[in-house]
């Protein structure tokens, strides 16, 4: 029996791809008709047939983004607690003194994950690369959400320890490490199992300084072998920076290139502090043209690090030395049009220069180039053929007019207010702005009481007996 075509007629923009010059364009009252989970017709004027006409009038069709870095089971715990936290000592960093004092229970991850995807559909993003601890529910819930998900389980061998705020040392466990890496190898093989059909699995060593040379170079052939993604965070601070160069004395991407991990599959998280930035003793300039040559994607998540005043130098430098950037929330929000306008916003500050990169050229990291990041030719594109993955733009939406350049008004005024539909593999997720397919309201009442019981835990955990508003005072005082 033939599947069933839905029809959207006459939209008045879309973003299509054209497969010749390989980049995005706009069509104008365009029709866009799948079948099943593919594209089977973009164009003028769709005269097959149709089971299902959708009116495509004051509506923008654009390919889903994929976000190539998250951790969906814990961000949003931090939301308003560790915003403006960081250690001076440390660069105002949070992520090894601040941030371990916020725990996810294992019984809050189902809640937590849940809302992250809520969010992260409700901003148009079809596909998104999860990094997790694995959790019993994890490959059921991303099977329910009906997201498109590439599920990285992370392993180390070492923790970090804060010392006083002012230090960061390394509490070792290699075996640990090596029993991650096969249980990640599990959770890869199971997620391409899943009945679904739209989970597969990526290979992630966690950080370039909590692992030894050996296992990172044992994950990166397990992902070659298997023709899977490879993952490590690296350059994401000035600790991991001058941790690697007190180490080997060379830059983190500089090591990594000597473990022959650096190639097209690899994608590198956040990768802020190359040899040439302004924070580096380093006076080289090895680094931008290394990445660009062995083809490695950056996953470049601007919010996270902007919040402590923390940026890349600049986006806009990256991609014009021919690396390839993609786009990720990391953590709170997940919303990636947010995570696009801060990208483009922050390069231009930086390189004190408007013209540093394009609005397009950032859409394009957020689809085309986070497809090709997790090994796909069928995501993050409009064309026959295509995976029917897409979200409905309201061009009506107040926010939307005057309407001159729909896509600019969608990412620096609009963002998510103005996504009215989304469609994952043929199938609607998002109607109207609600999420079909998970509970957005119950998921953010646990994950509330979840932050309650996670705030309320801090004196216990942290080393100095301190607070929470010891830790991160709020915003004004609390008079009763």
């Amino acid at each position: 029996m033939a599947e069933s075509v839905t029809l959207i007629r006459c939209a008045d923009w879309v973003i299509a791809w054209d497969n010749e010059l390989g980049r995005h364009y706009y069509l104008r009252n365009a029709d866009l008709a799948f079948s099943g989970s593919s594209v089977i017709f973009i164009g003028k004027a769709y005269s097959g047939r149709a089971d299902r006409i959708i009116d495509g009038s004051d509506r923008m069709i654009i390919p889903g983004m994929i976000n190539i870095h998250s951790h969906l089971s814990g961000g949003n715990i931090d939301k308003g607690v560790l915003d403006e936290a960081g250690a001076p000592a440390l660069y105002g960093h949070a992520l090894y003194t601040h941030s371990p004092l916020l725990r996810t229970e294992p019984e809050d991850a189902v809640p937590a994950a849940s809302a992250a995807l809520c969010e992260l559909m409700k901003s148009g993003v079809t596909t998104v690369v999860d990094i997790s601890g694995a959790y019993p529910q994890w490959l059921d819930l991303m099977g329910e959400s009906g997201m498109r998900a590439v599920l990285g389980a992370g392993f180390r061998q070492a923790r970090w320890i804060n010392r006083n705020d002012c230090r960061v040392e390394y509490e070792w466990d290699e075996q640990a490490g090596w029993d991650g890496l096969e249980r990640a190898l599990e959770i890869c093989k199971a997620a391409e199992k899943h009945p679904s059909g739209r989970l597969s699995g990526l290979i992630i060593p966690s950080q370039a300084d909590t692992c030894t040379a050996e296992l990172i170079k044992t994950a990166f052939m397990e992902a070659e072998k298997r023709d899977l993604p490879f993952q490590i965070h690296a350059a994401q601070s000035m600790v991991e920076f001058y941790e690697i160069l007190r180490r080997h004395g060379i830059s983190p991407v500089q090591w990594l290139d000597s473990l022959g991990v650096l190639d097209s599959r690899t994608i590198l998280g956040h990768c802020i502090y190359l040899d040439q930035h302004s924070w580096s003793p380093l006076r080289t300039e090895k680094d931008l043209p290394l990445l660009a040559e062995r083809g490695v994607t950056v996953a470049h998540c601007p919010t996270v690090f902007g919040r402590t005043g923390m940026t890349m130098e600049s986006a806009g430098r990256y991609m014009r030395a021919g690396v390839h950037l993609g786009i990720g929330t990391d953590s709170f929000p997940y919303n990636m049009l947010e995570e696009i306008r801060h990208a483009a916003v922050y390069s231009r500050i930086v390189s004190g220069n408007v013209y540093d990169l394009q609005t397009g050229d950032l859409f394009t990291a957020a689809t085309v180039h986070g497809a090709r990041a997790v090994g796909r030719n069928d995501i993050g594109r409009l064309a026959p053929g295509a995976k029917a993955d897409f979200a409905v733009i309201d061009t009506s939406h107040p926010l939307m007019r005057p309407l001159h350049e729909p896509l600019r008004n969608l990412i620096y005024v609009a963002a998510e207010r103005a996504v009215r539909d989304v469609f994952i593999d043929g199938r609607q997720v998002v109607e109207e702005g609600r999420v079909l397919t998970l509970d957005y309201e119950t998921a953010h009442s646990r994950e509330n009481e979840a932050q309650r019981r996670s705030v309320e835990q801090v004196g216990e955990i942290d080393t100095r007996g301190r607070t929470i508003e010891e830790v991160a005072p709020r915003c004004f005082e609390i008079r009763q």
